[in-house]
């Protein structure tokens, strides 16, 4: 029988993780996250990517079948490192997941969020106790999923936020890049709600082991895009 003191407490606990998902994955948190666009910018300017339809669309290859979802793998098993503590696992993910990009662009966006989330998070004291080591590359899915496990904050929720926080900012990158308007983009982000659940659900799904084994992907034309942007004689975007 739950007591409705259980309650309360299990209330404030909810409130107390929304609200440091909130803070981590804001836009203001300073981890650089809006000069970073995951090659979409070069995706506009070789007209892949045109309109609200064919932004929605470019996302959610992204999420199901490219670095999105690569993405989330590492995250889901830094995640199990850091709640069971287990130093030797969460260093194999982070060495991994340091490693794991199509392009040059690609890595230097997820080490240089992770390296900033990192810091951040020790300079405003609230690291947990078990955390990723200060020094050495670190990818941003890890850094985040190390800090959620060190607060207590299941794993779904921290994907489903960690998840939304990725995809808005590659929309907010698309209305600067299409452009296109404040409607298109909620309705962009609402349409992307059923993959991001879907998402979230493989990622539960995950069996332990090596997490490279789960990794892959089929989205050719992101990784392409990556890869190319850096040749852009102008850039809004740093990738």
């Amino acid at each position: 029988m739950v007591t409705r003191m259980g309650m309360k407490m299990d209330m404030r606990m909810e409130g107390e993780a929304l609200y440091r998902l909130m803070t981590w994955l804001s836009p203001a948190y300073p981890i650089g996250a809006f000069c970073h666009s995951s090659g979409l910018e070069w995706a506009v300017e070789a007209q892949w990517v045109t309109d609200r339809a064919s932004t929605q669309s470019w996302v959610e290859t992204w999420l199901d079948h490219g670095g999105g979802w690569n993405d989330v793998v590492l995250f889901t098993h830094a995640y199990r490192a850091a709640a069971a503590q287990s130093r030797e696992r969460l260093n194999a993910v982070t060495a991994l997941a340091a490693v794991a990009h199509p392009s040059v662009e690609r890595r230097q966006e997820q080490l240089s969020q992770g390296a900033a989330f990192r810091r951040t998070a020790l300079d405003s004291d609230t690291a947990p106790a078990f955390f990723v080591a200060p020094g050495g590359e670190i990818s941003y899915p890890v850094a985040v999923a190390a800090m959620a496990a060190g607060h207590g904050i299941d794993l779904s929720s921290a994907l489903t936020a960690s998840l939304h926080a990725s995809t808005g900012n590659l929309v907010s990158a698309a209305q600067r890049l299409v452009p296109l308007g404040q409607t298109d983009a909620q309705l962009i982000i609402e349409g992307l709600r059923p993959s991001v659940a879907a998402v979230v659900a493989r990622a539960m799904a995950l069996v332990d082991g090596d997490p490279f084994d789960a990794l892959g992907g089929a989205s050719l034309l992101a990784d392409l895009a990556s890869i190319l942007h850096e040749t852009q004689y102008t850039r809004l975007f740093r990738t």
